[in-house]
């Protein structure tokens, strides 16, 4: 396994803003990969990794200071569903967390890895995790999550990123599991408007992280860059810890015409606001490839004046 950097995520955040990676589907659509197949990007786990570790160094020579894994959309029924054993699907899970760690060793400065847990609704493959409310309790969300949870701990990342959350009762769930594993965690909602995708309230649902200290952010992805500003002051607020923010880029997906259509709104001056509001960990999410972070990193080291990195540098 390739070494971690030699500091906590937590004692890095304490220290000042570290960049984040953008959206790791259209770096490999960018690259000719093929995410069709119900498993999105996590197929290639199995059928590219070489894919997968070429976009998480593409991120991390555009600047960014922690890589999340490609395991979003994984999981044990998923792969069994592609004929994948649980022996082989744990060492897939594994194998996510090593390609981004291959990806940080590229570079001589701290890069730190977060493994991704997508919600249950980005494993249906049906659009569920911008609705929420799946019709499962919390226990039954828990049972879901642990197997995924334990086989990315046990591969040992810097951190887990419980991300695109979009109702309370799976933030409960997530948070409950993810405290068993001795990992650092921050919580991630998708939102709309103000409120988490199931209409929820933000500072109710920020506030579940509030006495869970293994939690070192809060916040959200996945949402409109518009959204990201208010919901960071929510979260501060909410909890009293740092907020993560990582939104799309501002377009629109059209089902009908499958295309994205509308103009892209992420810049850096939007993601100063961010790190006014709070955020200490700033990316990007959908549609937010390595230019976008290469400016990102690029304000950053200039709002810092440490043309190495500032709390990223190794």
């Amino acid at each position: 396994m390739t070494p971690g950097p030699g500091r906590p995520l937590a004692a890095a955040l304490a220290e000042g803003t570290l960049v984040l990676d953008g959206g790791l589907s259209n770096q490999l659509e960018a690259q000719g990969c093929d995410l069709s197949d119900a498993l999105w990007s996590a197929r290639l786990l199995a059928d590219g990794p070489g894919q997968i570790e070429a976009a998480h160094t593409a991120y991390v020579r555009a600047g960014a200071q922690v890589l999340i894994t490609a395991s979003y959309q994984a999981s044990y029924e998923g792969f069994e569903r592609r004929g994948i054993g649980r022996d082989e699907a744990a060492g897939l899970f594994a194998r996510s967390v090593e390609l981004a760690r291959r990806a940080a060793g590229t570079v001589e400065r701290d890069v730190w890895v977060a493994a991704s847990v997508g919600p249950y609704g980005a494993v249906t493959a049906d659009g569920a995790e911008y609705r929420g409310r799946y019709g499962l309790s919390v226990r039954e969300l828990e049972r879901f999550h642990r197997p995924r949870i334990e086989a990315l701990a046990a591969a040992g990342p810097d951190a887990l990123a419980l991300e695109t959350v979009p109702d309370l009762d799976e933030a409960r769930a997530l948070l409950r599991v993810a405290g068993e594993y001795g990992l650092p965690v921050w919580l991630s909602y998708t939102v709309a408007g103000g409120r988490t995708r199931a209409g929820q309230p933000l500072d109710e649902a920020f506030a579940l992280a509030r006495a869970h200290d293994e939690v070192i952010a809060v916040g959200v992805n996945c949402c409109a860059p518009a959204d990201a500003e208010a919901a960071a002051r929510a979260a501060v607020r909410a909890t009293g810890k740092p907020a993560v923010v990582y939104p799309n880029s501002g377009e629109h997906w059209d089902a009908g015409a499958g295309a994205w259509t509308g103009a892209a709104t992420f810049t850096p001056d939007r993601a100063a606001s961010w790190e006014r509001a709070g955020a200490r960990l700033i990316g990007g999410c959908c549609r937010v490839g390595p230019e976008a972070i290469a400016e990102l990193a690029a304000a950053r080291r200039g709002a810092s004046g440490d043309p190495t990195g500032g709390a990223g540098a190794g």
